[in-house]
């Protein structure tokens, strides 16, 4: 930190461009109630010196009315700011906050631990490279600890931190750790992380958090603050296709008509022919366009207008991808649902369906699951209920064109609105498309194919679908 002050004072300039080419990592802290989240934020924003003067003294001016740390400051009031959330010293809705060391800018969600806010925490993870999974030492691996594993699991986030804290209420104990450290293990066996690390911690006192702890000498590991700033985040092979959701046509003259939107992955050069779904037309890319000029080459993640060679409608909602890559088209498919609404997911019901810049209406034909987020087990199910997750086969109105959501998270996921109160009330992670011959059929179904195959037996075995 005194390296970047030094360089401040000496030449802005070079500061601001180191800045500008560090590594963006985003985290989230997740968990069940009361493990001690947003302490833990607070303890990183200040230790590392990156809390001003005047947040300081607001912080200790708050601490004597809503703080739950008796005389000392009580850090979690930098992120639970909400009213609500300091009356009941509790975190409610996703905080937010930004900080940088030497080596990596961060974006940090607090994520809610209550049950009651698991779809709070399930947005807040949709963008995440790293989770910090909360443990209080004194109770261990709880219902909340395993849901939200779960759900990070589902939704990619491969690389898990289990931040073991409040290691000063069980006198530092280093059984208690391996006790729990053992049982986390034992427990994400059938998640799909590929890395998993311990660390125990008091963020109370500071213990590991930013600096190494004197009263745990038994642990060898890193502080959680090294950690954050060497877990290679980008280990997992990137989803190489180009994919380009048009969100607005752009049109500010008669000379002029592009195609803007944000990249959800690959790369796109001048020259590349492109084909636009669903119309299927080809062109070339003419004039890669940004605010600062034209590019030769725009990549994942970079907001652009596309010019094209050749006049071909393409409309918002619609998406550019590479001439020999298509994405799956598909009006079914099966997904993983997170449902965040009090009222059920209900078989048959429309609903809009927002996939991209593609909005849409749809309903879930089947619902073929719900997971024990206990057991991990697959329980069959005729509803989904709120904070619930399970898989559920949807069908659209329009032909939607996207990937896996393992592939690439920017054209495999989508969210369900109520059509009545325009609520988000779910988010899906599309799995693959329903295969049509190899669907399963209802009663209904299965008896009419009987009934049909007896009648005209010259059919032979094909089936008559829906």
């Amino acid at each position: 930190m005194s390296q970047q002050l030094d360089l401040i004072a000496d030449d802005i300039q070079a500061y601001l461009k180191q800045h500008e080419n560090k590594e963006l990592v985003r985290f989230l802290t997740c968990g069940s109630v009361d493990d001690g989240k947003s302490t833990l934020i607070g303890r990183l924003l200040h230790d590392s010196k990156m809390i001003f003067e005047d947040q300081l003294a607001a912080i200790e001016k708050d601490s004597k009315k809503s703080g739950t740390t008796g005389e000392a400051i009580d850090l979690a009031l930098l992120v639970d700011g909400l009213q609500s959330e300091r009356e009941q010293g509790i975190t409610i809705d996703v905080a937010y906050r930004y900080f940088a060391t030497d080596k990596r800018k961060f974006i940090i969600a607090d994520t809610p631990g209550h049950e009651q806010y698991t779809r709070n925490m399930a947005t807040g993870a949709s963008t995440c490279d790293i989770a910090i999974i909360l443990i209080d030492a004194r109770y261990g691996v709880q219902t909340q600890t395993r849901r939200h594993s779960f759900i990070c699991s589902l939704l990619g986030i491969k690389h898990i931190v289990v931040a073991v804290n409040k290691m000063d209420l069980v006198d530092y104990s280093q059984e208690r750790y391996q006790e729990i450290k053992k049982e986390y293990r034992e427990f994400t066996e059938s998640l799909n992380f590929s890395d998993v690390r311990f660390v125990p911690l008091s963020a109370l006192n500071g213990d590991n958090v930013v600096d190494e702890s004197a009263n745990m000498p038994w642990y060898p590991g890193a502080t959680l603050m090294k950690l954050l700033n060497t877990i290679d985040v980008n280990t997992k092979e990137e989803f190489t296709q180009f994919r380009f959701p048009v969100q607005y046509v752009n049109r500010p003259n008669l000379n002029f008509r592009g195609f803007a939107g944000t990249i959800a992955s690959g790369h796109v050069l001048v020259g590349d022919t492109i084909v636009a779904l669903p119309s299927g037309k080809e062109s070339v890319i003419k004039d890669i366009v940004t605010f600062d000029g034209n590019l030769e080459r725009a990549d994942k993640g970079m907001a652009v207008t596309l010019t094209l060679e050749d006049e071909i409608d393409i409309s918002r909602g619609e998406i550019i991808v590479k001439k020999g890559s298509l994405p799956v088209s598909a009006k079914e498919f099966s997904a993983t649902v997170v449902w965040m609404h009090e009222n059920e997911l209900e078989s048959g019901r429309e609903y809009f369906i927002k996939h991209g810049s593609k909005m849409t209406t749809g309903h879930a034909q089947d619902i073929v699951n719900r997971y024990d987020v206990n057991t991990m087990e697959s329980l069959p199910s005729s509803q989904l209920a709120v904070n619930d997750i399970g898989i559920v086969n949807f069908v659209t109105s329009e032909v939607l064109h996207f990937d896996a959501y393992e592939d690439n998270k920017g054209t495999g996921a989508f969210i369900i609105i109520d059509r009545l109160s325009n609520v988000t009330v779910g988010a899906g992670m599309i799995n693959h498309a329903i295969d049509e011959k190899k669907q399963t059929y209802s009663t209904f179904e299965l008896e009419l194919n009987a009934l049909v195959r007896k009648q005209f037996p010259h059919w032979g075995a094909r089936d008559i679908t829906k």
